[in-house]
């Protein structure tokens, strides 16, 4: 099952329908199946905090994901930080709904296993994250 909760902010327009679908799809595609996911939306604040105490950084970010998956079956606890997706995308000059859905699939690509720590496995992630996106847009 797949939550969307908010925390500190108010929840963001989402279609938990399509995205539910796109998630198990994108799930299967690397040979896993989708148990519990819960995502929780909130402020720059709460994302800095949950930062802060259970894994010792002082920064930002903008999605934190911890990982409770067994065997091939997905399970984890998604924060998504709003704000710092609304300020990426302005960034980079893309709409907050696809920096949303960007940052949505890349916790889905942690639980994976997909990491983004060199620049080797950050130009994955991002490969992967366009493979997935793409996909999506063929649904809509």
């Amino acid at each position: 099952m797949i939550r969307y909760s908010n925390d500190s902010i108010e929840m963001p327009e989402i279609d938990e329908r399509q995205l539910n679908r796109w998630i198990k799809a994108v799930a299967a595609d690397y040979g896993f199946s989708v148990g519990n996911i819960n995502y929780i939306f909130c402020s720059d604040e709460r994302e800095l905090a949950v930062n802060r105490e259970f894994l010792g950084h002082d920064y930002y970010t903008d999605v934190i994901t911890f990982d409770y998956s067994t065997g091939t079956t997905l399970n984890g606890d998604i924060f998504i930080s709003l704000d710092t997706v609304r300020s990426n995308a302005e960034m980079v000059g893309t709409t907050f709904e696809d920096e949303l859905r960007r940052i949505i699939i890349h916790g889905v690509l942690h639980l994976t296993g997909q990491g983004d720590k060199t620049p080797e496995t950050k130009e994955q992630m991002t490969a992967k994250e366009n493979k997935a996106l793409d996909k999506l847009s063929q649904w809509e």
